[in-house]
């Protein structure tokens, strides 16, 4: 399976720096030397416009970093999924554990929101991950199950990624081990084949997010059930995570 390298720029990036660093990812992805990977950017709102302009005619596909399950209406501060249609937005992120833990989003609120996303073509990045209390409690895979059974859109049209990102590995330094990732790996594709069926539920690319970086990147891609990356905070720096492109692919 191809493997996918998602940028999550968060809440950083101005009009000068943002621009810049799609730009700069473009002309990379377009050259002779770019890995075998798909490569995805989900810059803030604010930028989804001016970042499109700079990936025109490249490999690297735009994505957005939250979305309303409304199609329209009064909900001020919050995008629709079409508003992203219209941005070319070919995925988006639903239940990031930041927003799940900021703005209190449920499971039910996420998986709406994926189906809301799916209903206009746009690929949900479905975002799951336990507590550091939860996994000293030996519930991480208890955690996982309930998730995604909560949140997972219903089967039908429509594709499907799934990110695991354990919280406590997300901007604090601490990365999860190539055991860790194996275990929740298999365990969410187990989840997976189960609600979706053994074929297509192997073909939900799995992703790894919690602190990846040039320097973990060859052996968390070479763990099964992988199928590429989240990535925060490297994101930011065109070098790094080109790095980690390179090591996926």
């Amino acid at each position: 399976m191809r493997k996918l390298i998602a940028g999550n720029w968060k809440m950083n990036g101005q009009r000068a720096d943002g621009t810049a660093l799609a730009k700069t990812l473009a002309e990379r992805a377009r050259g002779s030397e770019a890995p075998d990977v798909d490569w995805l950017v989900c810059p803030p709102f604010t930028l989804l416009h001016l970042v499109a302009e700079q990936l025109s005619g490249s490999p690297v596909k735009l994505g957005a970093q939250d979305c309303h399950f409304e199609e329209k209406g009064a909900h001020t501060g919050d995008v629709a999924p079409g508003m992203l249609d219209d941005l070319c937005c070919s995925h988006v992120i639903v239940g990031h554990s930041e927003r799940r833990q900021d703005h209190k989003e449920s499971d039910e609120l996420v998986q709406a929101k994926a189906e809301a996303a799916r209903a206009h073509g746009i690929t949900p990045i479905l975002c799951i991950g336990e507590t550091q209390e939860e996994r000293d409690a030996g519930k991480a895979m208890d955690v996982l199950t309930r998730q995604l059974e909560g949140s997972l859109p219903a089967a039908g049209e429509g594709e499907l990624v799934v990110a695991y990102e354990p919280v406590w590995a997300i901007g604090t330094g601490r990365t999860a081990t190539a055991e860790d990732v194996r275990e929740a790996h298999a365990h969410v594709r187990a989840q997976l084949k189960k609600a979706y069926g053994d074929t297509a539920g192997a073909q939900v690319r799995i992703l790894y997010g919690g602190s990846v970086k040039p320097a973990n990147a060859g052996e968390l891609m070479a763990t099964e059930n992988v199928d590429g990356a989240l990535v925060g905070g490297a994101s930011l720096k065109a070098d790094d995570f080109w790095e980690i492109g390179k090591a996926a692919g």
